[in-house]
């Protein structure tokens, strides 16, 4: 059985659509991959953050690009939050707004 992906919001999925078409590509091969497997790719495709909040790890030559998203019931993945990643570390900030969607997105 297959997945559902969906995006939190339209400003979501065209901040998505506007990353470089490198980082855009490996985001969605990721993304279609997850409809086909489910969620649990693992590295380097996704990363686990805890409490139900992961990261799928896209990357092109253009650098690296970073989506988070949680799983609701009936097999849907919801995109929450993108960034392009600029530092070695994920900012504090990507992850605060990544929650407070996930959080609106469960309840």
């Amino acid at each position: 059985m297959s997945y559902q992906i969906l995006f939190f919001n339209e400003s979501v999925k065209a901040e998505i659509e506007n990353w470089p078409v490198g980082i855009n590509a490996s985001f969605v091969r990721i993304t279609e991959q997850i409809e086909i497997s489910g969620p649990n790719l693992g590295m380097p495709y996704t990363r686990s953050f805890g409490k139900g909040l992961f990261e799928i790890r896209a990357r092109g030559a253009e650098g690296i690009g970073r989506a988070f998203f949680c799983c609701l019931v009936d097999r849907q993945v919801v995109i929450l939050h993108g960034f392009i990643k600029k530092t070695q570390k994920t900012p504090a900030k990507e992850i605060e707004i990544a929650r407070k969607r996930q959080k609106m997105a469960q309840s």
